[in-house]
């Protein structure tokens, strides 16, 4: 939306100069003619809202989400909106309505997903704003790829209304909106425009002492069967900051050893497909496939797509295949629930109200184009996301920031601190 863009940024320069003055539009339009870019699967008027799917190639939204309509009321100028994987549910931002995004800084990489988008985008400077939203990592994963700054707050604060897919039953507890920027210092401003009367519940106004934080550090999940050992760049990337915090803070990092971490996909997966409070089925995938359309056979799909006929990827397809099987084992989805809900108590424990943990966002730094097929569970170290997560850091490492729900102005201010430490977002071509 160029010529929009250009006619509401016209707008702005004549209400800088007849205006009321700066210090009332900074307090009224914090975002004024800021250009911000959206992940597709979110409504922005006039634009497409396909989330990657084929039958909703005609699907124009009428409408802005929440977030969406908040940041033009701040003063935002939308550019337009941003490729996602189909249906969001993939770490590989590719689907057959727009192709394929390629990683700025190497185009043989990718860019993450499903907010990759955004994430390349950001990289690229053709924006420094950005909505994104996370389930099990699509938020965190192309903040890592892509080397910019990703938030998921906490759960419940920020609306997800007007995406698709949005998140229904037990769901709800884990998808989140949220912002991506190129600067660490934009997180917490587009924050509270994107919480609205929900910024309430956080601590933003809070000032941190880093001094008094109580950091932790993990190198990797324990060694899970499924996932790729973490890269010895990202450990040492990892030792270097841990270093600096004791150095330059006089803080004690304490290593710790979270067992149940190595089970993080499995918990996901069951989680993903458990029924709520009030005994909601979970939305099937499948379903979802077949939105605007007939409905979708994921094994007749297979053998389309070996074909070259399925209009699906292979990873949605896949997806459909495997939610079936996961449906299958009720009871050992049931342990796994309370796995998790045991793992996350034991999180809260040991952050509590004052404690950050450093972890790795990825084991890999961003993989290669169609590798995450070879390699589909390493999404798992996003995946477990029962706790406030974000990724920082300059591509291609990263540290990622967990604290307890509540406490976003925790990571938030480490993640400020360490930009300025070490570095943030680098121009592509001189990285």
């Amino acid at each position: 939306r160029f010529e929009e863009a250009l006619q509401e940024a016209r707008q702005v320069d004549k209400l800088l100069s007849e205006g009321p003055g700066v210090d009332y539009l900074e307090e009224k339009f914090p975002l004024l003619g800021v250009p911000i870019t959206v992940k597709e699967a979110f409504c922005l008027h006039g634009m497409p809202n396909t989330s990657g799917l084929v039958s909703r190639r005609n699907v124009i939204a009428t409408s802005d989400a929440t977030v969406v309509s908040r940041l033009k009321q701040a003063g935002a100028i939308p550019l337009g909106v941003t490729n996602c994987s189909e249906l969001c549910m993939w770490y590989e931002s590719s689907n057959r309505v727009y192709g394929r995004t390629n990683n700025p800084y190497d185009l043989q990489r990718i860019v993450g997903g499903s907010s990759g988008g955004e994430g390349g985008v950001l990289a690229a400077a053709c924006s420094v704003i950005g909505v994104g939203s996370d389930i099990g990592g699509s938020i965190r994963m192309p903040a890592f790829f892509n080397g910019v700054f990703g938030h998921k707050p906490t759960t419940g604060v920020v609306p997800n209304d007007g995406q698709f897919p949005n998140a229904h039953g037990a769901r709800t507890n884990y998808l989140c909106t949220g912002p991506m920027c190129r600067y660490a210092e934009d997180l917490e401003p587009v924050l509270r425009v994107m919480a609205g009367p929900g910024v309430s519940k956080l601590k933003l106004n809070e000032k941190v002492s880093l001094e008094k934080i109580k950091f932790h550090c993990m190198d990797h999940d324990g060694g899970s069967v499924f996932v790729s050992p973490v890269d010895k760049e990202i450990l040492q990337a990892q030792k270097k900051v841990v270093e600096h915090l004791e150095s330059d803070l006089g803080v004690q990092v304490q290593r710790v050893a979270i067992h149940k971490m190595k089970y993080s996909f499995q918990i996901w997966s069951a989680m993903m497909s458990s029924k709520d409070s009030d005994g909601q089925e979970a939305q099937r995938f499948t379903d979802l496939l077949g939105d605007h359309g007939k409905p979708v056979w994921p094994l007749w799909e297979l053998m389309k797509w070996l074909v070259g006929m399925s209009s699906h990827t292979l990873p949605a397809i896949a997806l459909g295949l495997t939610e079936r099987l996961v449906n299958l084992n009720l009871g050992g989805n049931a342990k796994l629930v309370s796995m998790g809900k045991s793992l996350q108590e034991e999180m809260e424990a040991l952050l509590g109200t004052d404690g950050v943990l450093l972890y790795p966002s990825h084991p890999t730094i961003a993989p290669r184009h169609h590798s995450p097929i070879c390699m589909p569970f390493n999404f798992a170290y996003t995946g477990e996301q029962l706790w406030l997560l974000r990724g920082a850091g300059r591509r291609p490492l990263d540290i990622r920031l967990v604290a307890a729900a509540y406490n976003d102005h925790l990571t938030l201010a480490v993640a400020r601190y360490l930009e300025k430490a070490f570095g943030g977002w680098v121009l592509p071509g001189k990285v």
